[in-house]
């Protein structure tokens, strides 16, 4: 059942559950789906077909691929050579089975029909503050990991995504120990920790929360209450502990009570809203962002109300959030290359253009000392921007390596900035010279 949900994870942006497949012989109809859905992501059908004529490679596509959803009209964004070797690894990592000669020709036919789309270079801009990058590349290929973590215990943790672990990195000894989960194909993807030093995430196609001890490697399971809530995706916790989660594809939103396991799920006003990013303000308010209208959305905990902010341009689509001490709510809307800024009490909205441009991507982000921080994953190569609201200036770095793609970030418990790079299958470290 795992592989049908496999088109949550495929290509940026953001795309209907359709695509093509592309890649390799799958052992059953429902690997031949999965595979389907990472091959075209964001390719109209008259451009593959057109693109891909009189290749080896397209004979193996054509013989499993009978299973086709209307695809979206997105330009193509494409892969480099090892962008599609990683992402070959992540569908085997799926579950998905191939013959070495049928990898390869398929191999042979991504990278040729479908290059990575240009990309706008990077605009670096210098500043006051100096930072440090340290990285740790994961043990298992193609594992994409999601969401980083920074524990109060000095250690970082990260979801690997299609490995079905999480991971513990110690940044003293570079030591990185793997916690494999029940679930199996369970896409772990949100992360974060409770205050007995427990590690939450969302399990994105295992359809459930769950909770790992991080001293006995229990892993507890919390599966949704209602079968059509199928992926849980990005979560907060509480002053009570409680924790807040958004269900992308479902629309939904939910919480769960640690002490009985009752899971409320929650309906947003808007249809196939995309509830995506979730934080809690000061108030003990749960914000969010939907990616897939333009709307910020703030729950009342105690009445469970929902309440829409409908963004000025109908193009927005935020993505991430941070939520300042103040209780306004910054956000990265990731299809027009903005950072945003609501006052939830008067609806105000400001806009400040992300420093790569329209097509710049701004994605994962944090609140580090009163300043932004967050990342363009549309850039080559990927960027670390740092915002200071008070200045309105920016500043930015490219991150080592490309960091293609980081789709989330972490505030560390001293004060420093984490990435996940899913397709380079990197966290890094940005040390702060505060």
């Amino acid at each position: 059942m795992h592989l049908q949900n496999f088109a949550r994870f495929s290509l940026e942006p953001l795309m209907p559950r359709s695509a093509l497949l592309a890649v390799i012989k799958a052992s059953s109809a429902l690997a031949t789906q999965a595979a389907m859905v990472v091959l075209a992501g964001n390719f109209g059908l008259q451009a593959f077909a057109q693109n891909s004529a009189g290749m080896p490679g397209k004979a193996i596509v054509d013989k499993n691929c009978n299973l086709c959803h209307q695809v979206a009209q997105h330009a193509a964004r494409g892969y480099t050579a090892e962008g599609w070797d990683t992402v070959l690894k992540m569908m085997t990592n799926q579950g998905l089975v191939a013959s070495d000669e049928d990898k390869e020709l398929a191999r042979a036919y991504l990278i040729q029909t479908f290059p990575e789309k240009e990309k706008p270079k990077a605009v670096l801009i210098d500043g006051p503050v100096k930072v440090k990058f340290q990285t740790w590349h994961l043990p298992i290929a193609g594992s994409r990991p999601h969401d980083p973590l920074g524990a109060r215990d000095g250690s970082i943790w990260y979801t690997a995504q299609m490995a079905n672990v999480i991971g513990r990195i110690d940044p003293q000894t570079g030591s990185i120990r793997q916690y494999p989960l029940k679930k199996s194909h369970s896409g772990p993807h949100g992360l974060m920790e409770d205050k007995s030093g427990n590690i939450w995430y969302t399990a994105n196609t295992g359809g459930q929360i769950g909770k790992l001890n991080p001293k006995t490697g229990e892993n507890t399971e919390y599966p949704m209450p209602d079968a059509s809530v199928t992926d849980p995706h990005s979560l907060a916790i509480d002053k009570q502990g409680d924790i807040w989660f958004t269900a992308q594809a479902s629309n939904r939103l939910g919480r769960l009570n640690p002490k009985t396991g009752n899971i409320t799920l929650l309906t947003p006003p808007s249809s196939n809203s995309r509830p995506y990013g979730i934080m809690m303000d000061s108030k003990g308010w749960i914000d969010y962002v939907a990616f897939g209208t333009n709307v910020v959305g703030q729950v009342n905990p105690k009445t469970l109300a929902i309440k829409e902010f409908h963004l000025p341009n109908p193009d927005t689509r935020p993505r991430r959030l941070v939520a300042a001490p103040d209780d306004t709510i910054w956000y990265a809307d990731h299809t027009r290359g903005y950072l945003g800024h609501l006052d939830p009490k008067t609806g105000q909205v400001t806009e400040v253009p992300s420093p790569g441009g329209m097509k710049s991507a701004p994605y994962g982000m944090s609140w580090i000392d009163g300043v932004i921080w967050y990342s363009e994953s549309g850039t080559q190569p990927g960027t670390v921007v740092r915002f200071d609201p008070q200045t309105q200036q920016f500043q930015t770095w490219a991150i080592p390596g490309g960091g293609n793609i980081v789709r989330n970030t972490s505030k560390t418990p001293d004060g420093n900035f984490l990435l996940a790079s899913s397709l380079m299958n990197e966290i890094t470290l940005v040390n702060i010279q505060h």
